[in-house]
């Protein structure tokens, strides 16, 4: 079975002096969190979808997902996050091994909750590499020059930009291998995870790159919310064109 998690654990810290996470915040006429389920809702190969965020906001997210997308409220189930990003999606996988049993075919599609511009295209080429490999990330070809420097203040290497790629997400994996691989790291390999994918890596396995997009932005920092802003704008004029 094929499950969505969305991953709305964080708090946001870098959106500033704002009231609430980020993942809650207005983008045009919904939070941002509405937008990115929506994208997901319209993918009929997602037994169920689970959307994980902070304790004390699950009700908060019950009540906006009744709100806003009505009879597809039924197949969501809103999950307590973790105190990391990775321990947030093992207690996913831990729901679903306790409701539904985990086989060798069982693929989780993780996703952040604060990138709701995800096309259906993405969502269909994580599943169907998912299954194929075992692991799937979406990337994008880096543009810029990326500068390693290891203490922050001088030049360590520049790696040939050709190689490099920036990490998006969704990022999908076999859900069972997942957990087996996670829970077999050292504390010490804990601590430089940055995502799941390099739980894949770290263990000699092969995670596929699926292609995103450029503008499948992650909203993070205040600037990004008038971006979004102004692809929905886009998006509503593009639709009103088409119609008429």
């Amino acid at each position: 079975m094929i499950y969505g998690v969305i991953l709305a654990g964080g708090i946001g810290s870098r959106m500033g002096n704002v009231e609430k996470p980020k993942q809650y915040l207005m983008v045009g006429s919904k939070p941002i969190i509405i937008h990115t389920i929506e994208k997901f809702c319209v993918h009929d190969k997602f037994e169920k979808l689970f959307v994980l965020s902070p304790r004390a906001w699950m009700e908060t997210t019950k009540s906006m997902i009744r709100q806003y997308l009505g009879n597809q409220a039924e197949r969501i189930v809103v999950l307590e996050g973790g105190d990391t990003r990775n321990e947030t999606i093992m207690n996913s996988i831990r729901y679903i091994e306790e409701t539904d049993g985990l086989d060798e075919d069982t693929l989780i599609v993780t996703h952040d909750s604060v990138r709701p511009f995800l096309t259906y295209r993405i969502i269909e080429e994580n599943i169907k590499y998912g299954l194929e490999y075992g692991a799937a990330d979406t990337v994008i070809r880096a543009t810029d020059t990326i500068v390693y420097s290891k203490d922050g203040s001088f030049i360590g290497d520049v790696p040939n930009r050709a190689n490099m790629y920036q990490g998006q997400t969704p990022q999908t994996f076999n859900a069972k291998k997942l957990k087996e691989f996670y829970y077999s790291l050292s504390e010490e390999e804990k601590k430089i995870l940055t995502d799941a994918s390099k739980i894949f890596v770290l263990k000699g396995e092969q995670v596929y790159l699926v292609e995103g997009e450029v503008f499948n932005i992650k909203i993070t920092y205040p600037y990004d919310l008038q971006v979004a802003n102004a692809f929905l704008g886009n998006e509503a004029a593009l639709e009103s064109k088409s119609r008429g």
